[in-house]
């Protein structure tokens, strides 16, 4: 059995809840890190509940830092089975989240960063129940979009230009398989940005989710488009 995730929780900043967001962290850090996001977005979003799993493994020279899998090279192969093993403990996390919220899947939208981003675009494209967007910041897809794709959540991926450890050009492969499999998919370059978040960003992505909340993104027949918010 797969050993339950936790981390650090937000409970809207409205008192009434009617969305969440879940936080997938990268590689050595934990789910407290992209808690950072919650203030920047909590006016924006005022009736989103947010929760951040930290990975379901300690992280190797990082005492208080977690990974979602190993990696110790960006090898495609090694990537894959990585997500492949730690997806189980991810899904069950979200299924928790929302029976304990009372909400369904289309009140979701999955936020990643790096390793987190690799969790959320492999996760959220394969579950029953879809989100209703994901959301990647400085990542990549670690493996091809699923063939059976019926009615795929929207993604927006957010990438530096100056990313020294996961190069942009992941990100334009990203966006390439997934709208060559019929998902929309918007993004943006943050330029002169690193393997981070800017402030440029942070609000692109925000925005992202408000409007993949407002259901108005799904379906929309938009695919490989520069962010439109």
């Amino acid at each position: 059995m797969t050993k339950p995730l936790s981390g650090p929780m937000a409970s809207s900043a409205s008192g009434k809840t009617d969305s969440l967001v879940i936080l997938c962290h990268g590689y050595g850090s934990d789910g407290q890190d992209l808690m950072g996001l919650v203030p920047h977005w909590q006016k924006r979003l005022p009736n989103i509940a947010f929760a951040a799993p930290n990975g379901p493994e300690r992280c190797p020279g990082s005492p208080t830092g977690y990974q979602w899998f190993a990696l110790t090279r960006l090898a495609p192969e090694e990537i894959a089975r990585g997500v492949e093993m730690a997806a189980p403990a991810l899904d069950q996390y979200i299924e928790t989240q929302l029976d304990r919220l009372k909400l369904d899947a289309s009140r979701l939208v999955l936020v990643g960063f790096s390793q987190g981003t690799m969790m959320s675009l492999h996760v959220g494209l394969r579950r029953a129940g879809a989100p209703a967007g994901i959301l990647g910041f400085s990542g990549l897809m670690a493996s091809p979009p699923p063939a059976d794709l019926m009615s795929p959540p929207p993604v927006m991926m957010i990438h530096g230009d100056a990313d020294d450890m996961l190069p942009v050009s992941q990100m334009h492969l990203a966006v390439r398989e997934l709208g060559e499999a019929g998902v929309s998919v918007q993004w943006h370059v943050s330029p002169g940005v690193g393997h981070g978040i800017d402030p440029e960003g942070l609000g692109t992505g925000g925005r992202f989710v408000q409007a993949a909340l407002s259901g108005r993104l799904r379906g929309a027949g938009k695919s490989c488009l520069r962010a439109e918010f």
